[in-house]
């Protein structure tokens, strides 16, 4: 806790910092756990991915401080300024709306990456910064938050503008960012971790996991999403699941696009 008279431009600094400290550490453990994971069940995947993962690595430390800092400063304001929606009683909302506010933030971002990242596949953005995210090929556990300052920006608004708009309790925040942590890293890291019966059940055809996420780094031009396979549906960008993940993850017979 900062003293209380701390001059607020100082105050911004610090925690801006401190929240950037706070990504980069979720990142490292994150995906760090992940790729460890990956060299046990699915040994040599990285193999000669040194290069790479260490580029992966430096670009996602870069945006770390793009995420931390506007993610600092509306945590500033929220504790000394009562700034944003965020509030720490659950009583204060009704008990039906705190799952309603999950999905919410979930729907907002998933809409907001698909018509970002089809906007960064347009030529001139894909050359200037989205090219950065496809440098992996094919992605590792570290990739998920490998991309350019241009395109970090375009990720990192959205939590800190919703924070204002829509009330959301701040365990339930917190939920939304493990969330979107967990996936980033998950559907990158080259092998499906779910299970068959949830990627090729009812469900799964709705939700995006390694191997749908996969074969956008294999042809570029579908599998926009980030959570939800709806848009894709909706704006024909569904290509169906990587053949080689799906293969690899012994659910061959599910593998012809959908």
């Amino acid at each position: 806790m900062l003293p209380a008279n701390t001059p607020v431009p100082l105050a911004l600094l610090f925690v801006s910092i401190a929240v950037t400290l706070i990504v980069a550490l979720r990142y490292v453990l994150t995906s760090g756990l992940f790729a460890f994971a990956t060299s046990r069940v699915r040994p040599g995947l990285y193999a000669g991915k040194s290069a790479q993962i260490g580029r992966e690595v430096r670009w996602s430390l870069l945006s770390a401080a793009i995420y931390g800092v506007p993610a600092g400063i509306v945590l500033w304001g929220w504790q000394h300024r009562g700034w944003t929606a965020i509030t720490d009683d659950w009583a204060s909302l009704p008990l039906w709306y705190h799952p309603l506010s999950l999905l919410i933030y979930l729907f907002v971002q998933d809409t907001c990456f698909y018509w970002s990242h089809r906007w960064m596949h347009r030529p001139k953005w894909f050359r200037l910064a989205h090219a950065v995210h496809h440098d992996s090929r094919p992605p590792t556990a570290w990739t998920a938050m490998s991309f350019h300052p241009i395109e970090a920006v375009t990720g990192a608004v959205v939590v800190p503008v919703l924070v204002f708009l829509v009330p959301i309790h701040i365990a339930t925040l917190a939920l939304v960012l493990t969330i979107a942590t967990v996936m980033g890293v998950t559907n990158h890291m080259g092998w499906e971790m779910f299970p068959r019966w949830l990627v090729h059940s009812a469900l799964g055809q709705w939700l995006i996991t390694a191997s749908h996420h996969e074969r956008h780094h294999e042809e570029y031009r579908c599998n926009f999403g980030l959570y939800f396979r709806l848009w894709d549906r909706l704006c024909g960008t569904d290509k169906g699941l990587s053949r080689r993940i799906v293969a690899e993850a012994g659910h061959a017979s599910s593998a012809a696009p959908r």
